[in-house]
């Protein structure tokens, strides 16, 4: 089989799409599938490359505008490809306009990863050609049921949406003699208990909240990520006088993030906008064995961890409830170490690699027996 994702970047450009790609990707071919992802350059020029036995094509990009790449070259590389499955993943327009243009594939799937939040004057001009992408994909998957009912452009569609979780690479967080002996230098060094955030430093993750909730709570916070509001976020954490209490650890090693996640006591993800559709770095905390902190934005995030048995999930926005639900689960040991436990168990057997290229193998087989009747 054939399959040709579509979206606007590829590894090694650090994202959660990127990144989900990459490994759907790779399994495929694992699993005998010839693959091919179509993204853009950085630069100008037309690259061609192969990354663990996928094909990468990067069209060459003029300029990138409301962090959308604009290609000319990309609907033309699109119209030589005639795979059996084109999978576009969405958020990307030119990806989806240069699909409507010049696809020629009779099956193909639309990964919905998030709706457009931040650029709505991009959105109002767009909508008219989302709605007929949307048509006229066979089948939308969403990495949760909340989100079909929560958009505004699935709720509609509900007929043709599959919620398929996002899954990642479990056994990559497994205990190692190395990482537990990291893992507690890091609680030494730090003083133990340990709240742990990882993430881009954007607008969306509501860290601000979290380093207001701090005043209240005897602990550190571990922030692990580097971006646009990095910098605003620091100086926040002076202001409040929590520079005792508030480490900016900016990009690790994968080493060190698997020794801070089994170090933590808990983890949280305070995100306050839509656009934090999944949140995969909670999958990862709780394939840890770690609770989880995160907020109710009807999207995955709520979806994956469940409220009172794999941590807590509070509103957006809300220090005081933020600072609440830490506490309640540093305060009691047991509590922890069940929540703990039941996240690991929930990881395990609802967010791996191998189950979500299992179901999307099993819808892939499905469109194309369809169509071909």
């Amino acid at each position: 089989m054939k399959v040709l994702h579509i979206y606007k970047d590829y590894y090694p450009v650090l994202g959660g799409i990127e990144n989900h790609i990459r490994m759907l990707a790779e399994e495929q071919v694992k699993r005998g599938y010839r693959v091919t992802v179509l993204v853009t350059s950085p630069s100008l020029r037309t690259e061609r490359e192969e990354r663990n036995g996928v094909q990468v094509i990067k069209a060459g990009r003029l300029m990138t505008v409301a962090s959308t790449p604009l290609s000319i070259s990309l609907p033309f590389l699109l119209s030589h490809q005639n795979p059996d499955i084109a999978h576009l993943h969405f958020p990307y327009p030119l990806g989806e306009l240069a699909y409507l243009l010049a696809g020629h594939s009779h099956n193909m799937v639309i990964t919905y990863h998030s709706d457009i939040v931040r650029q709505k004057y991009l959105l109002h001009l767009y909508k008219p050609f989302l709605r007929r992408v949307l048509a006229r994909a066979d089948v939308i998957t969403v990495s949760s049921p909340s989100y079909i009912q929560s958009s505004p452009f699935l709720s509609c569609l509900s007929y043709k949406c599959r919620a398929i979780p996002h899954g990642t690479d479990l056994g990559r967080f497994a205990t190692t003699p190395s990482i537990l002996s990291h893992a507690g230098e890091i609680r030494k060094s730090h003083a133990a208990p340990l709240i742990l955030f990882v993430g881009v430093l954007r607008y969306y993750k509501g860290l601000s909240f979290l380093i207001e909730a701090m005043s209240q709570i005897q602990a550190k916070l571990l922030i692990v990520g580097q971006g646009p509001q990095g910098k605003e976020w620091q100086s926040l954490a002076r202001r409040l006088g929590l520079d005792n209490k508030i480490f900016f650890l900016g990009r690790v090693s994968d080493e060190k993030l698997l020794a801070l996640y089994h170090a933590c006591d808990v983890f949280v993800l305070p995100s306050v906008h839509r656009s934090e559709s999944w949140g995969a770095v909670q999958i990862e905390a709780m394939a840890c064995g770690k609770p989880v902190i995160s907020t109710e934005l009807k999207t995955g995030t709520s979806f994956s961890n469940l409220h009172g048995k794999t941590g807590f999930v509070v509103p957006p926005g809300d220090p005081q409830a933020l600072a609440d639900a830490i506490l309640t689960v540093l305060r009691d040991d047991k509590l922890r170490q069940e929540m703990g436990s039941c996240a690991r168990e929930r990881a395990l057997q609802e967010f791996s690699l191998q189950t979500m290229v299992d179901r999307i193998t099993k819808l892939y087989e499905e469109i194309i027996k369809e169509g071909s009747k």
